[in-house]
């Protein structure tokens, strides 16, 4: 390809296409999430049905290419080069496409957008297929070929690349609403929260921790998580709080066995506070049935008692090595890993107690007086972060 020729990224999306009359709403959504990801590397953005257009700016193709490999509502993409409808130009701008690329057999493979092209896809095949032969002395193979060149026809221009890229697909973030995670700094919750940014929700994190143990190691893990899911949405919000004197509250009043129950109702209390902050949905937590004391199905029924919003499980039915497979390929599992406190252990026994009964939680919980003020306070003492 010439170095002065003009580059595009083609980006499509599958699951936006079927959305019926709601179809444009999540168009307009994704577009907007592109012009943002995508500023400064691209000249200009044109929806297309179907498809987004990018002219991409000279030296820009990897960056581009990292955006939208993590970008949601994208399912695939294609860096190409245009040309005009002259079957003729077509055939001079394919053969310069091809310089430099190394291959023995081939396939050409049109898509007419345009029904009014004068061609059907099948003769744009032949002549382009001909004309490679002539010019290359390479083969034609449709079953496995070496590579193969799209011609797209659109209504005023055709496009041509080799390769479809794959994405993530889903929708576009904040196409569904926001919600709230509940975000530990383990493996979970953060691929817990990368399946909803893929199913468009914007999500805001919450994450509990305790002064007196290694806040500032805490704190600093946490916003590496966030800073590598960050790639999947536009910006995020962490909220901080403070959970240390409710945690010692409860554990003068609430006996070993139970305290790590109490905790974790404490803190969907404060996450429920939030997502009435925040204008949420939901909130969200990477529990997975039977995989630690607390996520069994009556200690779970217990905990989420404590809220009035829906709780929201990506991974409930997932074992710890899909979770792990995940977590790896979003490239949170090496932060997730790194040793640190949790909150939730912080002088619990040693077997906690795996099937609690709602009625003597919610009775255990009374002898916690001052409840309301204590959630207020470690709300209003949150440490609040933007990462862009």
């Amino acid at each position: 390809m010439e170095n002065n020729e003009k580059k595009y990224a083609i980006i499509r999306y599958s699951e936006i296409a079927i959305k019926g009359k709601n179809r444009r709403f999540f168009e307009d959504c994704l577009l907007r999430n592109l012009k943002i990801k995508l500023k400064g590397f691209v000249k200009k953005i044109s929806k297309r049905y179907g498809k987004i257009i990018c002219e991409i700016k000279e030296g820009f193709e990897d960056n581009i290419r990292k955006t939208l490999e993590n970008m949601p509502g994208v399912a695939n993409f294609s860096f190409a080069i245009k040309t005009n409808l002259e079957i003729e130009e077509i055939k001079k701008k394919t053969l310069e496409f091809l310089i430099g690329k190394k291959f023995d057999c081939f396939k050409v493979e049109t898509s007419r957008a345009n029904k009014k092209f004068y061609l059907i896809s099948e003769e744009v095949n032949k002549i382009i297929g001909k004309e490679i032969i002539d010019k290359t002395k390479k083969k034609v193979d449709l079953e496995n070929p070496d590579i193969v060149i799209y011609i797209d026809i659109e209504e005023k221009e055709a496009h041509i690349y080799d390769k479809k890229i794959k994405g993530i697909g889903g929708l576009p973030v904040g196409a569904s609403g926001k919600v709230v995670c509940s975000l530990s700094g383990g493996i979970d919750s953060p691929v817990a929260s990368f399946f909803m940014m893929k199913r468009g929700c914007e999500v805001v994190f919450a994450h509990m921790f305790n002064f007196s143990k290694s806040a500032n190691i805490v704190m600093d893990k946490i916003e590496k998580i966030v800073k590598e899911l960050n790639k999947f949405q536009l910006k995020s919000k962490i909220y901080f709080v403070p959970f240390e004197k409710i945690q010692k509250e409860i554990i003068t009043k609430i006996e070993p066995e139970l305290r790590m129950i109490i905790y974790r109702r404490f803190m969907m209390k404060i996450i429920n506070a939030i997502v009435k902050k925040e204008g949420a949905k939901a909130i969200i937590t990477g529990d997975s049935i039977g995989q630690v004391a607390s996520q069994t199905l009556e200690n779970i029924n217990s905990i989420y008692d404590a809220v009035e919003c829906p709780v929201l499980c990506p991974l409930i039915g997932m074992n710890k090595e899909e979770i792990i497979d995940v977590a790896r390929k979003i490239k949170t599992f090496e932060i997730s890993s790194l040793n640190y406190p949790d909150c939730c252990s912080f002088m619990i026994a040693k077997h906690p107690k795996t099937k609690s009964f709602l009625k003597e939680i919610r009775e255990k919980e009374k002898k916690i007086k001052n409840e309301k003020n204590l959630i207020e306070v470690a709300i209003k003492n949150a440490r609040i972060e933007l990462i862009e």
